[in-house]
């Protein structure tokens, strides 16, 4: 995201603190940051604060109306942004972006933008559950280049608990990513999207496994960029790192399906993939598991020296098998050394469409690390080399490639 512009727009609200770790966490990326407060922001955040987080002065009411610019700043600002995001967005400044009024910096700067715009809203769940303020949100949501995160669910400032907490930071930044991937473009709209996520665990007693060091953040982010380009999407995952799995109960447009073994992870995607226009298999499925199965933990001295293995049912051939024409099947291989050639048969054995092959002996890169890099083959063997990046950014390369599929 190095050199892009991003636009921040504050409203009063008590979230409005939240907003220091998005603008802090974009600048340490390299995203050009200004800010705009409006007269009621600064009752709870100072100026100040704002701009040397951003390294740039933050802009008011009072900077509106300088006569210090070679042009109206609001112009400068609006043609000046990549993306703008309203954070916290309040009943009040929503209710003037759906009537297109404009009496402070930042409602003017909206106007005067033509770049997608991202809201993250924030009030007392009362305020948020009136009906002329969700008439307001249906009414924005409907504005092709605003692009939403409704509020979530919790104890709030005022200690109601309830709707109408702001979108944490992770969230909003990961939508800022994706809109500045994507230029704001639903292209995937119409798309029922599959996808399969985290580690399957294979129990021998109740507290021992087989399993893998799979943490799903590769999974979450292909659902999340699937989501932030209109697909419809299900998600099928394993076992989870445990702050993916506060995450995904913060998306409540994906359906998700919770799962341990093989077996049920098998289960549910069968399930699912009729309706599905595109499958990503990402979860790192056990290749085998114990032969039995104890109900009671076994003592250490009952654990067998040798331990009796079984093979998993290959869910991706599974799939293969059923797939229609209309249908994408991807999947991934995860591997150490020559990634390339094991991946290519893999593809062709399991009747793959595509297959991504991606490194995991590499720094930064595979099981557990926010970032990857990988080589997407299709079934004709063309082949695109994904550099390393975000896993969210590796996604959404990985969803551009699935577009050239035929």
């Amino acid at each position: 995201m190095q050199g892009k512009r991003v636009l921040i727009g504050i409203s009063g609200g008590i979230a409005a603190y939240k907003v220091c770790e998005v603008i802090s966490t974009l600048a340490k990326q390299g995203v050009e940051t200004r800010a705009i407060l409006t007269n009621s922001a600064q009752a709870f955040i100072t100026p100040l604060t704002i701009a040397t987080l951003c390294r740039h002065a933050a802009y008011t009411d009072e900077s509106f109306w300088q006569t210090t610019h070679d042009r109206p700043l609001h112009i400068e600002l609006g043609e000046w942004a990549d993306l703008f995001v309203l954070a916290p967005l309040t009943a009040n400044t929503l209710a003037k972006l759906v009537y297109g009024m404009a009496d402070n910096l930042l409602t003017n700067t909206v106007l005067a933008s033509t770049c997608p715009v991202l809201l993250a809203p924030a009030m007392n769940t009362d305020m948020w559950e009136q009906p002329p303020v969700q008439r307001n949100w249906q009414s924005a949501q409907a504005e092709p280049r605003m692009h939403t995160l409704a509020p979530g669910s919790g104890i709030l400032a005022c200690d109601r608990v309830g709707s109408g907490r702001m979108a944490e930071p992770t969230a909003i930044l990961s939508h800022v990513e994706s809109l500045l991937y994507t230029k704001g473009q639903r292209d995937l709209v119409g798309k029922h999207v599959l996808i399969s996520a985290g580690g399957t665990r294979e129990f021998l007693d109740p507290v021992r496994f087989i399993g893998n060091p799979s943490t799903g953040k590769m999974g979450i982010a292909l659902a999340q960029a699937a989501l932030h380009r209109g697909a419809t999407v299900k998600l099928v995952h394993g076992a989870l790192e445990s702050a993916l799995d506060a995450q995904i109960a913060t998306l409540p447009e994906i359906q998700a399906f919770s799962v341990t073994s093989a077996d049920a992870m098998q289960q549910a995607l069968l399930h699912c993939f009729p309706e599905a226009d595109w499958t990503i298999m990402a979860a790192a499925v056990a290749d085998v598991r114990p032969a039995s199965y104890s109900q009671e933990k076994l003592p250490k001295r009952s654990l067998p020296s040798a331990l009796p293995l079984e093979t998993v049912p290959d869910i991706v051939a599974a799939l293969a098998a059923l797939k229609q024409p209309h249908q994408k099947l991807i999947g991934f291989a995860a591997q150490s050394g020559d990634i390339v050639t094991p991946a290519l048969e893999k593809l062709q054995r399991k009747k793959l469409d595509a297959i991504a092959a991606n490194p995991i002996d590499q720094p930064n890169s595979g099981f557990g690390s926010d970032s990857n890099q990988a080589v997407l083959i299709d079934h004709r063997g063309r082949q695109h080399i994904v550099e390393p990046c975000s896993k969210l950014h590796m996604a959404h390369q990985l969803l551009d490639f699935m577009q050239t599929l035929t």
